[in-house]
């Protein structure tokens, strides 16, 4: 009798947990599946897979299985279970799930079917008996900030995967209408349920997740729910203060420069950044932009600003 390695045959290793097991399993099946797979052998991989995921998923059989590994083969590489050995955790008759292959190998009844309700005896139609939920759906959507700030309807291009009448996977183009919540976040999910392909043997569809893309502006950058955006400032509206008009998405509010503004200055617009449950807020970054070209008198003027304010060195850190 040979031994059927079933991490092998899920591609896990010896301590991959439940849910790694599970995931393997589900990857797989999905690949193998006689109903819909090209591959070759499709019938006999699928029918390993589910022998191999109905005992690694119960611990109690997954622990009599390794057991049962450090016994080892023969020297000539076949198998043969410890004196005395017996299953405690036998499927018996009626013991079998959705992930049941009903059809299993000699190795998996001499060891784990107890002699008793055979699963040999269950006939083929293991095919009918496989449920498998449908793949999930990745799409992403540009959007821009007004867009993400306001909330609106889109409609959304993606492709799902499905069998056709003569079991062909082929795929289809599937457009929907997707209400986007105002405030979103660049990389954030928005998650539809039963919107992606569907299941295989009447198995759920799987779910269409949309991940928002946000499009260059401007004007304006996103940092976490925060709105930021950079003022240029002339150099006596620094100097003296000001008030100055600045605009916020979707509308435009005054500010106030504080006198003795240097570059650089941030003030904060509290609740102007992008909505939600705790809105963001607006940064103002304050730059002090100074003409290219002056005139004969600006230059007179600062000169004898330069000379007043002579005692005072921007740099007087930087010396050593």
């Amino acid at each position: 009798m040979d031994f059927k390695d079933y991490y092998a045959v899920l591609s896990v290793s010896e301590s991959a947990s439940p849910e790694e097991i599970k995931k393997a399993y589900r990857k797989l099946a999905r690949k193998y599946h006689p109903d819909v797979s090209k591959e070759d052998n499709a019938d006999e991989k699928f029918k390993d897979l589910g022998e191999a995921y109905e005992v690694l998923k119960d611990p109690e059989k997954r622990g009599e299985y390794d057991q049962l590994r450090k016994h080892g083969t023969r020297s000539d590489g076949s198998f043969q279970p410890p004196p005395g050995w017996q299953s405690s955790s036998g499927f018996g008759s009626g013991g079998y799930t959705d992930a049941d292959t009903r059809q299993f190998s000699d190795f998996f009844e001499q060891m784990f079917g107890g002699g008793q309700g055979s699963a040999r005896g269950a006939g083929s139609g293991y095919r009918q008996n496989v449920r498998m939920r449908g793949e999930d759906v990745r799409a992403r959507l540009p959007l821009s900030l007004e867009e993400v700030f306001n909330g609106i309807e889109k409609q959304v291009s993606f492709v799902v995967h499905e069998a056709d009448e003569q079991g062909r996977i082929v795929a289809r183009q599937k457009n929907l209408k997707v209400k986007i919540p105002a405030g979103m976040r660049e990389g954030q999910h928005l998650r539809l349920k039963g919107q992606g392909s569907p299941g295989i043997g009447g198995g759920a569809p799987g779910d269409l997740l949309i991940e928002v893309e946000l499009a260059p502006h401007p004007l304006f950058s996103i940092e976490g729910r925060d709105v930021v955006v950079t003022i240029p400032i002339a150099p006596w509206e620094a100097a003296l203060g000001a008030t100055i008009t600045v605009p916020t998405v979707g509308s435009k509010v005054n500010v106030k420069v504080p006198k003795g503004t240097s570059s650089g200055r941030k003030l904060r617009l509290k609740g102007k950044g992008l909505p939600g449950k705790h809105p963001g807020d607006q940064m103002v970054i304050l730059q002090i932009a100074v003409p290219e070209q002056h005139s004969e008198e600006a230059e007179k003027l600062y000169e004898q600003l330069a000379e007043a304010e002579k005692a005072f060195d921007p740099r007087r850190k930087f010396h050593l």
